[in-house]
């Protein structure tokens, strides 16, 4: 059985989970976050400080930092992660639809790569990995964006933001490429396994009524108790829901950077001439 510990960053709501196999001490960075003040345009390491630090001090070995899906809601922090303790840094291999996405809408011009080659490793649906001692296998689970990806180590599977805690419900679904019918057959396959099967979320904004924020949960309280998806609840209800919903949601504050960080794999833009990195923003695009 895994061990994970998880590191809570509350600006952005997020959970970065190391996870390691005790016999071996082969670890995996999930989900890192980089700290951006969009106002300062600065951005800063000290939470993936504290997962180096948590690894060092846990004589941890890093294997592997896997992201989830192409965040829009935080920038990652694997790459400054990988410079201090080495590790692969991978996700889905369709990335690189979400880089064609992005890339036009940004502009990014020739220089960006749309082939995922920003990453160690592209995984494809049901490929199979090990972390250390411990079998792991890669689920493709779109949705929430073309490209998202669960990772099952063991008995933990890391499922980035299809669910949510079951008070809380589900992911947003009308990103570009995002689809809600895809969602809802995304999760009905995560909730497949067996029900003891730990659960890590990516994000939680603490449900009303809720005290503390919280982070793992399992299949089978999924099952019977999330708010949007529980046992029962159909397609056709669901994409009703996750439609109506998603059309009084605003924009996440961090999009803009978020994207195009992450889907260099969290690198920031190439200096321009005069030496300075930029985030673009679209303006009045329709």
């Amino acid at each position: 059985m895994p061990l994970v510990k998880t590191f809570f960053d509350n600006t952005t709501f997020t959970a970065t989970h190391v996870v390691h196999d005790p016999a071996t001490r082969e670890a995996a960075v999930v989900d890192s976050v980089m700290e951006y003040d969009p106002a300062a345009g600065r951005t800063a390491h000290h939470h993936a400080q504290e997962v180096v630090d948590y690894i060092r001090a846990s004589d941890l070995k890093l294997q592997w930092l896997l992201e989830t899906h192409v965040h829009a809601d935080h920038l990652s922090a694997a790459p400054w992660i990988q410079e201090q303790l080495g590790g692969k840094l991978a996700i889905g291999a369709d990335i690189v639809r979400v880089q064609d996405i992005f890339g036009k809408l940004f502009n990014a011009g020739t220089r960006f790569a749309r082939n995922g080659s920003q990453f160690d490793h592209l995984f494809h649906d049901g490929e199979t990995f090990m972390l250390g001692s411990i079998p792991a296998i890669a689920l493709h689970v779109p949705g929430h964006t073309p490209a998202d990806m669960a990772y099952v180590i063991g008995d933990a599977a890391f499922i980035g933001d299809t669910l949510f805690m079951p008070d809380y419900g589900t992911a947003r679904a009308d990103f570009p490429g995002g689809d809600a019918r895809m969602l809802y057959r995304s999760i009905r396959r995560l909730l497949s396994l067996p029900e003891q099967t730990r659960l890590f979320l990516c994000h939680d904004y603490k449900a009303p009524g809720r005290d503390s924020f919280a982070w793992e949960t399992t299949v089978g309280a999924e099952r019977a108790h999330n708010v949007h998806v529980h046992e029962g609840v159909g397609e056709d209800e669901f994409v009703a829901m996750r439609t109506g919903r998603d059309a009084t949601l605003s924009m996440p504050n961090l999009l803009m950077p978020s994207v195009q960080v992450n889907m260099r794999g969290g690198h920031l833009p190439e200096a321009e001439e005069n030496g300075t990195r930029y985030i673009k923003i679209p303006i009045d695009r329709v």
